[in-house]
């Protein structure tokens, strides 16, 4: 998408319209098309980089699938994920799994990967933070509109490059 297409999602996504509706509309489509391609394609991922999060339900224990955007950290498979939940009051379900049970996987341009979830705090979360805004400036707006602090998790990989596991080069 050009630059233009992109400043323009920018800005729908950062309006509270698209906040009520997008986190019942997206999720639903990107699970369903992600399911029907086999881990393949993720229509959210031609905006944002994305990746399907397979988390152990908090209270249920279950396996929970969530696609999210991302950021993906370098190449030996590292993810920052924002718990934004589009702005809206509370945090996402995904977060309160992932501290929880931080050992989860991910579907990464159809790769099953394991990973460990760490929340971000101090002066570490800030330069994530920095980051994010230089990568997805609607983040900013979405902090403004809440009073939570927005939750930031990195991910790193369990068999990254190197280590057993099968998921070299993912």
């Amino acid at each position: 998408m050009g630059g233009a297409g992109v400043r323009f999602v920018q800005k729908v996504s950062a309006t509270r319209v698209f906040a009520k509706a997008a986190p019942r509309v997206i999720p639903a489509l990107d699970r369903g098309v992600h399911r029907l391609t086999r881990g393949r394609v993720l229509l959210s991922a031609r905006l944002l980089p994305g990746l399907v999060l397979t988390s152990t339900g908090a209270r249920s224990g279950l396996p929970r699938r969530t696609p999210l955007a991302c950021m993906p950290e370098g190449d030996d498979g590292g993810w920052i994920l924002v718990g934004s939940n589009f702005g809206r009051t509370a945090h996402p379900a995904w977060t309160h799994n992932l501290l929880a049970h931080p050992e989860a996987s991910v579907n990464w341009k159809g790769r099953d990967l394991p990973v460990t979830a760490r929340l971000l705090t101090g002066e570490e979360r800030a330069a994530a933070w920095r980051a994010l805004l230089a990568f997805w400036p609607p983040y900013a707006v979405y902090q403004a509109r809440v009073r939570r602090e927005i939750r930031v998790f990195r991910l790193t990989r369990r068999d990254g490059p190197g280590r057993s596991g099968g998921a070299e080069g993912a």
